[in-house]
């Protein structure tokens, strides 16, 4: 099974980027991949990202410009009820992913 590395940013870093952490970790075996995450502040998330532990990042919070390194999903969808949609958008990003890798 394939693993990932996710961190969940929201403004405290811990409420909403531990519930959009949870759901992420509860829907992967479904979605036939394994995740790990970490949650933090927006004004933690771009050192975070940088230090290139993490494949994406979700965000309940605005974050700070900078080059993350790395995709970002933005995860409000989970929050206001289109947790559907917010899944397939990191089903999309785990597919480019994979086949960067493969390149």
């Amino acid at each position: 099974m394939k693993h990932y590395k996710v961190l969940s940013v929201c403004g405290s870093g811990t409420v909403t980027s531990s519930m959009v952490a949870e759901k992420l970790r509860e829907s992967s075996e479904e979605m036939g991949f394994f995740i790990t995450t970490m949650e933090a502040r927006p004004t933690e998330a771009l050192q975070l990202a940088q230090g290139g532990m993490f494949d994406f990042i979700t965000y309940t919070s605005p974050l700070p410009e900078g080059d993350y390194g790395v995709p970002t999903v933005n995860a409000m969808g989970f929050l206001t009820g289109f947790v559907d949609e917010f899944l397939e958008e990191v089903a999309e990003v785990l597919a480019e992913l994979d086949k960067n890798k493969k390149v």
